[in-house]
């Protein structure tokens, strides 16, 4: 199983929305049952807590559901039971990235937006996931579609990923 995992700050918005979209996205591309999803913040601050409520409405306007989830902290186990780690924004990947225990584990570490076409030659500096929290349901669209924008390609690699084993 191919093991993938997005990250944000507190998991209530844009990771638990990441992670719901790419696993339907997977499922849709025929690799469901070869590769899992799920989702951490890098902090502990909403533990325990389920989705923002617009984030939950965002995900039910595409048929997507989230009700089960709760809020939980990366833990550095992960970064070798990870195959891939996707930061949101660019202040998780340069946690995720310090925080890896050795070189291999801090490769694994990419931004969610570096597979998405329009931004991906783009620095890392400019292919962050701004919070929608501080926003209004016009900012968990905003969000919406810039994951969706990277899904296809997270899907490709993916793919490569899976042939190369």
């Amino acid at each position: 199983m191919y093991r993938i995992i997005a990250v944000c700050t507190g998991n209530i918005c844009r990771s638990p929305m990441a992670e719901r979209m790419l696993a339907r996205a997977l499922k849709e591309a025929g690799l469901g049952s070869q590769v899992s999803v799920d989702s951490a913040g890098t902090t502990g601050w909403e533990l325990g807590r389920p989705i923002d409520q617009r984030a939950g409405q965002r995900l039910e306007q595409s048929g997507l559901t989230a009700l089960d989830h709760r809020a939980r902290q990366f833990e550095a186990s992960w970064y070798e039971e990870r195959d891939l780690i996707l930061a949101l924004d660019v202040d998780h990947y340069d946690h995720l990235r310090n925080g890896a225990p050795h070189d291999a584990a801090r490769d694994k570490v990419r931004l969610w937006r570096s597979f998405d076409p329009a931004v991906s030659h783009l620095g890392p500096s400019e292919q962050g996931i701004y919070d929608p929290w501080f926003g209004e349901a016009s900012d968990f669209d905003a969000s919406w579609q810039m994951i969706d924008a990277a899904l296809k390609g997270i899907i490709e690699f993916v793919r490569k990923e899976l042939d190369a084993r």
